[in-house]
C-alpha cells in the first residue's frame, strides 16, 4: 500500500465517522451500510454520469443499482435535468393538487394497460403499505402473504424476516415492531389488526402452493 492509498482510507474513514456521529448507523438506510457486500464501511457517492457513479475520493464505478430502479435513463440525464429544473422554477412543493401530477397519471395510465387509476405516492414503503390496505378492504381479510427474504417497505407488519427461526414463528426482525403485529390471525376475537405470513423458500422455489390465496404485497425490489 503506497502513501496515496493510506491517504485515501484515511479521509474515507474520517467521513464515515463524522457520519456515524451525525446520523445512526452512519447511514439514512441500512441497506446502504454496504455489510451485505462484504464492505466494512461504505463509500460515499460525489456525483453521476450515465452508468457510472464516482465517489469522494474520485474512484469510478459501474453502477448497477441505479438509485435501486428509477434512474431508467442514467445519472445526470440531460433531458430529465432540464425537466426538474423547469418544474423546480415553477415551486418546489405545492401541498396541493397540480396540473402536472394529472398529466403524469394520464401518461402512465395510457402506458400500462391494466393500469384504470394510478395513486402517486414518495416511496415504496408507501404504495406497500395502501396495496396492504386497499386489498384487506376489498377482500374483508386480514391475512398478508409475505415473500420469504424480500423487502416490502418499512412498515411494521413487512418487517418480519424470512429463512430463519424468527420468520417461521412470525416474530419480527426488527426491535420495536410489536410482535403481535406480525403473528398470523386467531379467532376473530384474538386477532391483531395487522399481520404478516412468510413463504419459506425450497430450493429457491417458493412453497407458496399449498397456502390459500392472498392479497399480494408488490414484488421486491
Amino acid at each position: 500500500m503506497n502513501g496515496s492509498d493510506t491517504r485515501v482510507l484515511r479521509t474515507r474513514s474520517e467521513l464515515f465517522r463524522r457520519a456515524l456521529e451525525l446520523i445512526p448507523g452512519g447511514v439514512n438506510s441500512p441497506v446502504r451500510a454496504m455489510r451485505a457486500v462484504g464492505l466494512d464501511e461504505p463509500f460515499f457517492v460525489r456525483r453521476g454520469e450515465g452508468a457510472y457513479l464516482e465517489d469522494v475520493e474520485g474512484n469510478r464505478y459501474l453502477d448497477w443499482v441505479m438509485s435501486w430502479g428509477p434512474l431508467l435513463f442514467g445519472h445526470s440525464d440531460r433531458e430529465t435535468v432540464e425537466a426538474v429544473r423547469a418544474a423546480a422554477e415553477l415551486g418546489t412543493s405545492f401541498g396541493a393538487p397540480t396540473e402536472a401530477e394529472v398529466e403524469l397519471a394520464a401518461e402512465i395510465v395510457d402506458a400500462v394497460p391494466s393500469v384504470e387509476k394510478v395513486r402517486l405516492v414518495s416511496s415504496g414503503t408507501e404504495a406497500a403499505m395502501s396495496t396492504v390496505r386497499l386489498s384487506r378492504a376489498f377482500t374483508s381479510r386480514d391475512r398478508i402473504l409475505k415473500f420469504a427474504g424480500c423487502y416490502h417497505g418499512h412498515v411494521d407488519a413487512l418487517l418480519a424476516s424470512a429463512g430463519s427461526g424468527v420468520a417461521t414463528l412470525g416474530l419480527p426482525a426488527s426491535p420495536g415492531v410489536p410482535t403481535a403485529t406480525t403473528k398470523a390471525p386467531g379467532p376473530p376475537e384474538s386477532r391483531p389488526t395487522t399481520c404478516s405470513g412468510a413463504v419459506p423458500k425450497v430450493g429457491g422455489h417458493s412453497t407458496a402452493s399449498s397456502t390459500p390465496m392472498r392479497p399480494l404485497v408488490p414484488a421486491p425490489r
